[in-house]
């Protein structure tokens, strides 16, 4: 019973957190590319590093810090900070996929980005603006996987596997991203947001009622419930949009 509880919430935690670390350095990865080709690689490969340097650093700081503040108030602290996280992901990728939003196309972005940086001026052999756009962009992508790879690890006092998992995400995405070049349009991004949303919503409901001292039923296997529970609604709200949209779309055709 107990092994399978803490198996069960050791899936999710590890699948949320490499889902997301892979949703977000796609993101990075974008960025880093563009200002490659476009500026030279030397300066947004040292951007990177101090980037993912200084992500580091924020995890091993307050990561332990986090763990001294009390169980409830941690737990309660944790789940609202989750269920916020987990409803912006969800949001967007529900209108996405009901066709209310556009699809974040990753070649697109790349192409923008390389006419904005072409238009900056002749690259230099260190490059103040390389590495500053590439630091920016993999920072500001990576800290929202800081901040689920520190409240998710610490909600279960698992911040090394967090990382680990986050790690894993971030060597992978590099290593494919290295293969594929440029054609990052072809990663099923959305689908992998609406996961992760549907995972943090449900470690947030989790870890809302650890934090109001409700006993869930079957310990961290709960998580699992939770899950197929959120995931069905997200279902069900893609379906009831797309039928609207059709109908609205068929009154309104000549």
């Amino acid at each position: 019973m107990f092994a399978g509880s803490v198996s069960s919430g050791v899936v999710i935690l590890v699948v949320a957190v490499f889902l997301a670390s892979c949703v977000e350095m796609v993101e990075a990865l974008t960025i880093v590319l563009a200002v490659g080709h476009t500026r030279g690689w030397r300066s947004a490969l040292e951007g990177s590093a101090v980037a993912l340097v200084t992500l580091a650093v924020l995890v091993v700081v307050f990561g332990p810090a986090i763990v001294r503040v009390p169980t409830g108030t941690l737990h309660l602290v944790i789940g609202a900070i989750l269920l916020i996280f987990g409803m912006q992901w969800l949001r967007k990728a529900i209108l996405r996929s009901s066709g209310l939003k556009a699809m974040h196309d990753e070649d697109a972005i790349y192409q923008k980005l390389v006419s904005e940086l072409k238009a900056a001026g002749t690259p230099v052999k260190r490059d103040r603006l390389a590495f500053v756009v590439a630091f920016k962009g993999v920072f500001l992508e990576g800290l929202e996987v800081v901040i689920l790879v520190i409240t998710l690890g610490t909600s279960d006092h698992r911040v090394l596997l967090a990382s680990m998992s986050a790690l894993v995400a971030v060597v992978m995405v590099g290593v494919v991203g290295v293969i594929v070049a440029k054609q990052l349009s072809k990663v099923p991004e959305n689908a992998m947001k609406m996961s992760v949303g549907v995972l943090l919503v449900s470690y947030g409901s989790f870890w809302t009622g650890e934090g109001l001292k409700v006993h869930w039923p079957g310990s961290d296997a709960m998580l699992l419930v939770f899950a197929v529970l959120y995931a069905a609604v997200t279902w069900l709200l893609v379906a009831m949009i797309r039928r609207n949209e059709t109908a609205l779309a068929e009154r309104l055709a000549p």
